[in-house]
């Protein structure tokens, strides 16, 4: 996700002068005012915790919050309205926008600094996507960089659950769904870089997890599967190595009518022959030894 306003999420536009923000909202200058320990979560839903209670607030007002909530500093208002209402002219996507913000204050949430021309995330509040992200993307950086690096960063089965949530699923709008594949690539391959580096640190069981976390999100992905079947190797389990990469290379091949790529069959190349010149043992049948007088 770029940190640019006015690039993946739409152009800017300038406020026409008959549509000024409402004269009651707060601006910049002003103190912030929120509610105290308040968060947004987007990833597996949005959800707004205020304390440790979850918040009910307008449907509109999530839709703001969330897009807010996905920039990192103030928001142009031109840039909110023209993506939360597509469809409707500028004048009345600007209304719009007043009137969700006026429903988030009716319901008593503080949650936004609201200038003239910008909005932004009060200070304090926390949302678990902006949280994540940098740790997803320092372990691609990382993969990069060092690729047999051992170091796991000290991470574990939080962060291998918090990287195995989409982004805001079952919203369709245009720019929700653009964040959420951005998100699922990166994600995608955190989670790959992630069970390399337990893999690489004998933590299998970790590896395993991680790697299998992908593959349920992306069943197709070859190099999830790769993954998972090099920790299995790893870990010296041969035949759930084998038998993961038989259910894959079914799944492809009744999906799409592909097969593994050479790559993937090199990793089994020596599985799949011993398990070929063990067959015929294993299925010939078996016979009594004879009984010889003494």
């Amino acid at each position: 996700m770029s940190r640019s306003t006015g690039t993946e999420l739409g152009v800017a536009r300038q406020a026409p002068a008959v549509c000024p923000p409402e004269a009651g909202e707060a601006h910049h200058g002003s103190p912030p005012v929120r509610d105290d320990d308040a968060r947004i979560e987007l990833l597996g839903g949005f959800r707004l915790v205020t304390g440790r209670e979850p918040a009910r607030i307008p449907a509109g007002a999530e839709r703001l919050l969330a897009f807010v909530a996905l920039h990192y500093g103030a928001v142009p208002r031109s840039v909110v309205a023209e993506n939360l209402w597509p469809d409707t002219s500028e004048c009345r996507a600007y209304a719009s926008l007043r009137s969700a913000l006026n429903r988030l204050r009716g319901a008593g949430c503080r949650l936004l600094e609201a200038g003239p021309a910008e909005l932004a995330l009060a200070g304090g509040v926390g949302v678990d996507f902006r949280d994540l992200r940098p740790l997803a993307q320092l372990l691609v950086d990382c993969s990069v960089v060092s690729p047999g690096g051992n170091a796991c960063l000290g991470l574990g089965a939080s962060e291998i659950e918090a990287l195995s949530q989409d982004l805001l699923p079952g919203w369709c709008e245009d720019w929700a769904l653009r964040e959420a594949e951005e998100w699922r690539q990166l994600r995608m391959h955190a989670l790959e870089a992630l069970a390399a580096r337990f893999i690489d640190a004998r933590h299998f069981g970790h590896a395993v997890w991680a790697a299998g976390a992908a593959v349920r999100a992306e069943p197709l992905r070859e190099t999830a599967r790769a993954v998972l079947i090099k920790a299995h190797l790893a870990e010296g389990n041969q035949s759930e190595a084998l038998r993961e990469f038989q259910r894959y290379r079914s799944l492809l091949q009744a999906e799409l009518g592909l097969c593994p790529t050479p790559r993937l069959l090199g990793l089994v190349a020596d599985l799949r022959s011993a398990a070929a010149r063990c067959a015929p043992t294993a299925d010939r049948p078996r016979h009594d030894a004879p009984v010889t007088s003494g």
